[in-house]
């Protein structure tokens, strides 16, 4: 059998037409990219898109061979160029492409370093790049974050000289972070801001230290600044991934802003923007194409079409007119169905339809219209949760809602979640294990005083940024294990239902995990094959910033793909289910059964929520959204049901939703 463990990346929410992202030429792509400011190639994959510009810059390096010239490269070190970087050095060492013509520079370092710094950014390239390719040493340019603070300045302008010298750049490949920020180049920062010493923002600093597998980074960067990079004869722009999705519309169809440094790029005359269709999928020819083309019509799209003429008009589906969707692009609709009352009542019965009390379906009920299936009832139920909280955050509601339709529900924890502890939490369980020791044992355990002891000591010399002992991190684990035991207790599920999987890719200790293996799709397997679900709940929130629930969706889809492989039985009447809500929500029209909650039961959610109190205010991840997970959850679920109100279906509190995975057995 063929493991699989990238399956999440052919994770596709809609069938999207090749025509909207593959034009056949020159006034087709005039068209379909009208609201673009920056030339744009979409590919299918990240894999595709990073050979087209691999290719591209092979072509440029023997170009300047051919002519005798030096070809000047600058590149940083995130994770996005990481594979551009491994092609390259696959075409040196089985095409025989030299890179004795190339020179170097690092697009930005961070600082202050000591000389035994082993997480540097140049270092980073150095290992996936520069040791790789026989570039000479000599031509190789990075940036001394060793040096004090008073001669940064007169340092940057020795750097900008050292690229004059070289006759400036012909290649600068960049990234993108989540703010807009290019080159480590902050929101702020001036089209005319050459090379210099910069604060790094609390959001590019977390970013940052993910792509690099570090916990702590220095507060500031040395950056090439934007001038200097728009000098650039030819700049390419990487993105891969919807967790770019948002941004890369900004900077591509959005207005030059300082607050956002990357749009200044829309003002080069040789930019090259790569991206894949998950990056690609807020552009208006991608999410919107009724705007710039005409359209391959399926469910979905008209789906996206209707409930946005609704929201954009503040009209709900059955009030829509004629008049109104031929004024907004949709003329293309009447045609088909011959009115818009036609339209309007396909996609309000469609949406109507996604609705149910019942997610683990309605017993003795018509299933023809609902989301799932009456019977088998009752269900085997498996929610695979990759942090201890994830359950209640993403569906805490349907959870509760299942248990009480008699349903034998199962949760499993993929990972311990220990990094996520504050020390402080350590500390207040380890005074209440001495407490207690000295209170209830007589005989004064001499293993947990010098244990206690050992601990306080460990935390006391303790320095930001310095990894926890094996202990300490299985203290942390044990905080959060009863978490979520508690939790589950407090939504009626036996704890010899909870399962603690503890996947080993995620346990190094810190923010850089290994990657997925046989050992982790095997503890998946085997948790499936003694439970034999009927229903699966995996995350989808593929776009999470540490990457962790993607890895987790991984090694189910993983186990699920063996099982498939292997004729199991039990697979052929099981239904797995996709949920969000930690980091996003599904888009209306991507919704296949939204599951609405009370006020009742959207309280109970948030205490089942608040059970994990060490994610509370201390949790080390939660991002640039100030609200706590509880507040964004209700937040989001909410959203959920007010759209749907507004769209003219029923109003509810709050609601929880998902998408189905289809399994082809």
């Amino acid at each position: 059998m063929i493991l699989r463990t990238n399956l999440s990346s052919q994770i596709s929410f809609s069938n999207i037409s090749t025509h909207y992202y593959k034009p056949q030429n020159a006034v087709e792509r005039s068209v379909l990219t009208c609201f673009e400011r920056i030339p744009t190639d979409i590919s299918t994959s990240s894999k595709e898109g990073t050979l087209q510009v691999a290719n591209e810059i092979c072509e440029t390096i023997k170009g300047c061979q051919q002519e005798g010239k030096m070809c000047v490269i600058a590149a940083g070190a995130g994770a996005t160029q990481r594979p551009l970087f491994a092609e390259l050095a696959r075409i040196h060492k089985e095409e025989q492409l030299s890179f004795y013509n190339v020179i170097f520079f690092n697009l930005y370092e961070y600082f202050p370093l000591t000389a035994e710094s082993q997480h540097s950014s140049f270092s980073h390239i150095k290992e996936h790049f520069l040791s790789k390719v026989d570039i000479k040493p000599e031509n190789i340019h990075t940036i001394d974050a060793t040096i004090p603070q008073d001669k940064v300045v007169p340092y940057c302008l020795e750097y900008e000289k050292l690229i004059k010298d070289a006759g400036g750049i012909d290649i600068a490949i960049l990234g993108i972070g989540r703010e807009g920020n290019i080159a480590m180049n902050e929101p702020g920062s001036t089209l005319s801001s050459i090379t210099r010493l910069i604060l790094i923002n609390r959001l590019s600093k977390a970013e940052s230290a993910i792509n690099i597998g570090v916990e702590n980074l220095p507060p500031c960067s040395i950056t090439m600044g934007i001038s200097t990079i728009l000098a650039a004869k030819k700049i390419y722009l990487l993105a891969w991934g919807e967790e770019k999705a948002s941004i890369i519309k900004e900077t591509i169809e959005g207005k030059i802003t300082d607050s956002l440094p990357a749009t200044f790029l829309q003002t080069h005359n040789n930019i090259s923007v790569q991206i894949d269709l998950g990056a690609a999928s807020q552009l208006t020819r991608i999410k919107r194409p009724w705007l710039v083309t005409t359209c391959d019509w399926d469910d979905k799209l008209i789906r996206s079409a209707i409930v946005w003429l609704c929201l954009k008009l503040k009209k709900p589906i059955l009030k829509l007119t004629n008049k109104d969707y031929n004024e907004n692009g949709l003329s293309e609709l009447l045609a088909l169905y011959g009115s818009a009352y036609n339209v309007n009542i396909k996609v309000f019965n469609d949406l109507q339809h996604t609705i149910t009390g019942w997610p683990g379906g309605k017993p003795n009920a018509d299933d023809t219209y609902r989301p799932e299936r009456a019977i088998p009832y009752p269900k085997r139920v498996m929610v695979f949760s990759p942090h201890p909280d994830d359950d209640v955050i993403s569906m805490g509601g349907t959870i509760r809602r299942l248990v009480q339709q008699n349903h034998d529900v199962h949760i499993c924890y993929e990972t311990s979640g220990n990094i996520a502890v504050g020390d402080e939490e350590v500390v207040r369980f380890m005074h209440f294990i001495n407490g207690f020791n000295q209170l209830f044992d007589n005989s004064q355990n001499e293993a947990i005083k010098s244990k206690y002891a050992e601990i306080k000591t460990f935390l006391k010399e303790k320095h930001e940024g310095d990894m926890d002992n094996k202990d300490i991190l299985t203290i942390k684990g044990l905080i959060r294990r009863g978490e979520a035991r508690t939790s589950c207790t407090y939504n009626q599920i036996p704890l010899d239902h909870v399962h603690f999987l503890d996947l080993p890719f995620y346990e190094t200790g810190k923010i850089e995990k290994n990657p997925i293996g046989e050992k982790d799709v095997k503890i998946v397997l085997d948790v499936l094959r003694q439970v034999k679900p009927h229903q699966i709940f995996i995350a989808a929130d593929l776009a999470d910033p540490h990457g962790t629930h993607r890895v987790c969706t991984d090694a189910v889809l993983a186990a699920i793909d063996l099982e498939k492989q292997a004729g199991a039985e039990w697979l052929k009447d099981c239904r797995v289910w996709m949920y969000r809500g930690a980091w996003a929500e599904w888009e209306i029209e991507n919704i296949e059964m939204a599951v609405p909650l009370s006020p009742e039961e959207l309280r109970a959610k948030r205490n089942s929520i608040l059970k994990h109190q060490s994610q509370m205010e201390s949790a080390p991840f939660l991002g640039n959204d100030e609200r706590l997970f509880w507040q964004r959850s209700e937040d989001r679920n909410r959203g959920t049901a007010n759209i749907y109100d507004e769209l003219g279906l029923a109003c509810y509190e709050a609601m929880e939703a998902f998408v189905e995975y289809k399994i082809k057995v």
